[in-house]
């Protein structure tokens, strides 16, 4: 007798739930497909909220364990993913209340402080001092650092890391806001070779922390400040093992950063293991919860992002304090940006070349097929190539702005770019000061100055990764970006050098584009990563408010009548961009900025001794054009070998690779 046949149907999928804070007292339940059994359930949750944008509902976290006792008894069995015993830990602690004793504290500082650093104090009080300032750029996280570490001089020696060109300005702030301290007791390094003693303030730059890792545990320090933590963002390079031993010595450790993450959530791990390395059990966990962390054919992928409502809270309940200027400041003036087509102002003179823009097409079409290193190596060749192919471009438009009667900043990346503007401001005899990478300390002072109480110096030409942050222009009305740069927190700080306190005008920031070139696929790269920030709370700043200038009839950019004409002057500057030579010290360039990993303090300081000059009126602009014409040409090679490791290692290839087009 046949068997008859057996006819069997699609075995049922386990409905998964997950588990996600939404904030500090409110968790959703993420189905991954409707079941009307774990619906009914939901329904006799006392705190219930269905959501009908996005189909889901979320409960009060005193209903927690009501809910999962609920849920784990649910025929057919689901698959559950409860919140991690880390986040139930965070948000269930008692937040404390905190009584500032206003005797522990410098009396010149405390009078000084405004409410809002009051807070910011009150805050890392509370977190026993190992705490996270996040605050945006120009809202005086250094008073605020130092307030904490004055609260805890008992646990002192105090360590300061921060930027080489910082050193000296956290050396005066101590000096001036705390006069109890002794000068004699205030000391900051200069080479590995320097005696400590027995100091009781250190400042050291990032490098010589990571050069002088032996020498500066031996000291013990009990209060720690590092500025400018997110340099720290990669785990694997020797400046995060070397602040991690250190930390670790230390009872008291404030981190300090206006931009925590500069493009991706997995950024902060290495910074939040500063502060408590006991949070996590490892990178794996933090990456899975918040970095869409999976296992691919090239290794373990981190660059994503998820549950960003999640680490928003837990950030603010356990690690950081951050507001942003429109937060404290309400009378700061407004900030517009504008993306200015360049196309939209170009002659005959400064059209792109056929063959420019076939070069063009083949680079944005290779960039768009790679994958991995190789796009990311396309990206700098693309990004080196458009700088020069825009130079006549962004000269004409900078000529066509110095007739407006204000001060104003230009920023760009390439020294071929920085060199083409301070050229075309030169030729038209305007008052301007240059700062990039091979500026010393001392002539940055100077020129800071310059501009700010000069009537006569009208443009600063800097370098968007060497002035980013810690210098203030607020004499300037206008910030114009010649050439873009991936990370969208650089070009934030950037920014913040005019748009911060003590600014009285509105500020204009003007975006230039030229359509065709990397620009389109970069311009892309900073919405994407910009948004990603803002989900996450580390970022009010977005790209969707960008405007786009638009040309009106009477404007034009043709030099007054009797002056030389500019454009042979382009022209030139265009060709001698083209030469084979100049492509290679771009390349150098490229490698030494592209990483923003505090790289270009250390490399200026080491490769470009510090000179004493003077510094007068004649000679100021010959002085910084001689150090910046050729600041490679000293030993850099031998510099290059010693930082590939950590150069190469910050994973920019990943968020490069992983944004779709």
């Amino acid at each position: 007798m046949a068997t008859p046949l057996q006819f069997y149907g699609k075995t049922p999928q386990t409905i998964k739930a997950k588990c996600v804070l939404i904030s500090s007292d409110r968790f959703v339940v993420e189905l991954s497909s409707f079941s009307e059994h774990v619906t009914s359930v939901f329904r006799t949750v006392p705190s219930r909220i269905y959501d009908p944008k996005t189909r889901s509902w979320n409960f009060s976290i005193s209903d927690y364990n009501l809910l999962m006792t609920k849920l784990q008894a649910v025929e057919p069995k689901i698959s559950l993913e409860k919140l991690p015993p880390f986040v139930l830990k965070i948000i269930l602690s008692p937040r404390k209340e905190v009584e500032i004793d206003y005797e522990r504290l410098d009396p010149v500082l405390s009078s000084c402080l405004m409410p809002f650093q009051v807070e910011g104090l009150r805050f890392g009080i509370e977190k026993g001092g190992r705490c996270f300032i996040g605050d945006d750029m120009g809202l005086g996280k250094t008073f605020t650092s130092l307030a904490i570490a004055s609260y805890y001089k008992n646990d002192w020696p105090l360590l300061i890391v921060t930027t080489a060109s910082m050193k000296t300005t956290w050396e005066e702030t101590i000096t001036e806001y705390m006069p109890t301290i002794s000068i004699m007791q205030v000391q900051y390094m200069v080479s590995s070779k320097d005696y400590i003693g027995d100091t009781e303030i250190l400042i050291v730059s990032h490098d010589l922390m990571t050069r002088c890792q032996d020498k500066l545990k031996e000291r013990k320090f009990g209060v720690i400040i590092i500025d400018e933590s997110h340099v720290l963002k990669n785990f694997k390079s020797k400046s995060y093992h070397a602040a991690s031993q250190i930390c670790k010595q230390a009872k008291r450790v404030v981190l300090l950063s206006g931009t925590p993450a500069l493009s991706r959530p997995s950024e902060l791990f290495t910074q939040l293991c500063l502060i408590d390395h006991k949070v996590f059990t490892g990178f794996t966990q933090f990456a899975m919860r918040y970095c869409d962390g999976k296992q691919t054919q090239f290794g373990f992928d981190a660059s994503g992002k998820s549950n960003l409502q999640e680490l928003e809270v837990v950030l603010s309940r356990k690690f950081m304090i951050r507001r942003t200027k429109q937060d404290v400041v309400k009378s700061l003036p407004k900030k517009s940006q504008e993306l200015v087509r360049l196309s939209d102002y170009t002659t005959n003179k400064t059209e792109i070349s056929g063959e420019d823009r076939e070069m063009m097409k083949i680079l944005g079409e290779k960039y768009a097929s790679k994958k991995g290193h190789d796009k990311h190596s396309i990206l700098l060749t693309f990004f080196a190539e458009t700088a020069k192919i825009k130079i006549p471009q962004v000269c004409a438009y900078v000529l066509r702005i110095l007739d407006i009667k204000e001060k104003f900043l230009i920023f760009a990346h390439h020294q071929v770019m920085l060199n083409a503007i301070e050229d075309t401001l030169k030729a038209k005899n305007f008052g301007y000061i240059r700062i990039d990478g091979s500026t010393t300390s001392d002539q940055r002072k100077f020129f800071i100055s310059k501009f700010q109480l000069n009537d006569s110096v009208r443009v600063a030409v800097l370098s968007i990764t060497a002035t980013n942050a810690g210098i203030t222009l607020t004499a300037a009305q206008t910030v114009i970006f010649a050439e873009l740069h991936w990370n969208p927190t650089i070009l934030s700080q950037a920014e913040a050098r005019a748009h911060r306190i003590g600014q009285e005008n509105e500020v204009k920031v003007q975006y230039l584009i030229s359509p065709g070139t990397a620009d389109d696929y970069m311009w892309s790269l900073l919405q994407e990563k910009q948004k990603t920030l803002k989900e996450v709370g580390l970022s009010r700043d977005s790209f969707d408010s960008v405007t786009e200038h638009k040309r009106s009839d009477k404007e034009n950019f043709r030099n007054a009548p009797g002056t030389r004409t500019i454009e042979d002057f382009l022209t030139e500057k265009r060709k001698k961009s083209r030469t084979p030579e100049k492509s290679s010290e771009t390349t150098v360039d490229d490698l030494e900025d592209a990483f923003n990993d505090g790289f270009d303090e250390t490399l200026s300081e080491v490769c470009v001794p510090e000179k004493k000059i003077k510094l007068d009126e004649s000679t100021a602009h010959s002085k910084i054009k001689d150090d910046a014409e050729d600041p490679f040409n000293d030993g850099f090679d031998d510099m290059l070998m010693k930082h590939t490791d950590e150069l190469l290692n910050d994973d920019m290839d990943e968020v490069l690779c992983n944004i779709d087009f």
